[in-house]
């Protein structure tokens, strides 16, 4: 069996990788093509491209980059065809993602899979019609998504989240890493992450670090986790910062040991701040109570409030239909704000605790009882080839 996947960012990269090795164990011989970042390459892919040019958010933040980006689109569309594989797998980031699945089917026929229901649920209502043009089978992380996809005319399985099927890091882990970070004994934890795209760092580290000044809890060890193509961006910013802060480098660690490092300190937190996304969930998953922040461009920020139409971005939250997690967004998401919203989380036990129990729900919700994500989406992409074969 040959597939060809295609992830633009992180989050993305994750999923791959949980497929891929899904795919290994479900199907006797699987070979990989396409354009992933380091998870997937750990399980084998060759990416036809760094996929860190493919990661950009925002609606005007993307109009500079975008001669390089169908260039890119071409290029991945041409290599579909030169293989010819038994199915051609997207991962989220449909921006681009659907231009290559629509480039490749005004040729040819292929199985398009998709990894990652477009949330119709909560703006661009057509987006789901649209993309049943290009899509035959998608892969949904949430369990109400499937009728929504059905309904635009494509089959869809309910998967779960690769996220629920991480593994917990023991007890000697997270010792191990307190000592290697110089975490006091008596010290409480707040992980603060900014972000994995340029872009959200630029907005986002500044009124972060501007926050932790406001909290001024002298037992407070900061720990900024990065991924690598931001991490000088990070350490940059984190220098101007009224509050010291330990990097949680990638750098010297093979992808999976670096996961590995940050899930253990997400475990270890007492609390988090973080940029909205898939990050959200992961420390979810830790039970680490956190707050939910976002900025955008004023541009952006104007378009995005007029078309969505869910009161809320946190998938927790989404699940759950109540704040749970905190969410400080747009023009809300200032210094004053954001700390506001983490003392309560920080200084009162039965604030943290009710939050942990939120987060133990919604984790529930996604599927920590079922089969691993990463199976449950290769059984169901090997389903769909056989139904799809010519």
């Amino acid at each position: 069996m040959k597939v060809f996947l295609i992830a633009g960012e992180p989050s993305g990269d994750k999923l791959g990788a949980a497929l891929m090795a899904g795919l290994k164990t479900v199907v006797p011989r699987v070979e990989f093509h396409g354009i992933g970042g380091p998870l997937m390459q750990a399980e084998g892919l060759d990416s036809l491209f760094p996929m860190e040019e493919l990661s950009v958010m925002g609606l005007i933040e993307v109009l500079p980059r975008l001669r390089n980006l169908f260039k890119r689109r071409d290029e991945a569309a041409q290599a579909v065809l030169n293989l010819n594989p038994d199915a051609l797998i997207t991962i989220d980031s449909p921006d681009f993602c659907l231009r290559v699945a629509a480039k490749v089917r005004e040729d040819r026929a292929l199985p398009v899979i998709h990894y990652v229901a477009p949330s119709v649920w909560v703006w661009r209502a057509g987006r789901a019609a649209k993309m049943a043009r290009y899509v035959d089978h998608v892969l949904a992380l949430l369990p109400f998504e499937p009728p929504y996809m059905r309904a635009a005319g494509m089959t869809c399985d309910f998967v779960g989240h690769p996220v629920v099927a991480e593994p917990q890091p023991t007890p000697a882990q997270m010792e191990a890493l307190r000592q290697e970070l110089g975490i006091a004994d008596g010290m409480r934890i707040l992980a603060v992450l900014p972000g994995s795209r340029r872009g959200e760092v630029s907005r986002l580290a500044a009124p972060f670090g501007a926050t932790l000044g406001l909290l001024n809890h002298n037992d407070l060890h900061v720990v900024v986790p990065t991924v690598a193509h931001v991490h000088d961006q990070v350490v940059g910013e984190v220098e101007n910062w009224p509050f010291r802060a330990t990097i949680l480098d990638p750098h010297g660690h093979a992808p999976a040991d670096a996961q590995a490092r940050k899930r253990a300190l997400f475990h270890m937190a007492d609390a988090a701040l973080a940029a909205s996304g898939t990050v959200g969930l992961e420390l979810a998953m830790a039970g680490c109570p956190s707050v939910i922040a976002y900025r955008m461009s004023p541009i952006s920020s104007f378009i995005v409030k007029r078309m969505v139409k869910t009161k809320y971005v946190n998938l927790v939250n989404v699940l759950l239909q109540r704040a749970a997690v905190p969410e400080v967004l747009l023009e809300n998401c200032t210094p004053q704000n954001i700390a506001a919203a983490l003392r309560p989380i920080l200084d009162d036990p039965a604030v943290a605790a009710a939050q942990r129990s939120d987060l133990m729900q919604a984790m529930t919700m996604l599927g920590t009882a079922e089969d691993e994500p990463g199976i449950r989406a290769a059984r169901s992409v090997v389903a769909a080839v056989e139904r799809l074969a010519p």
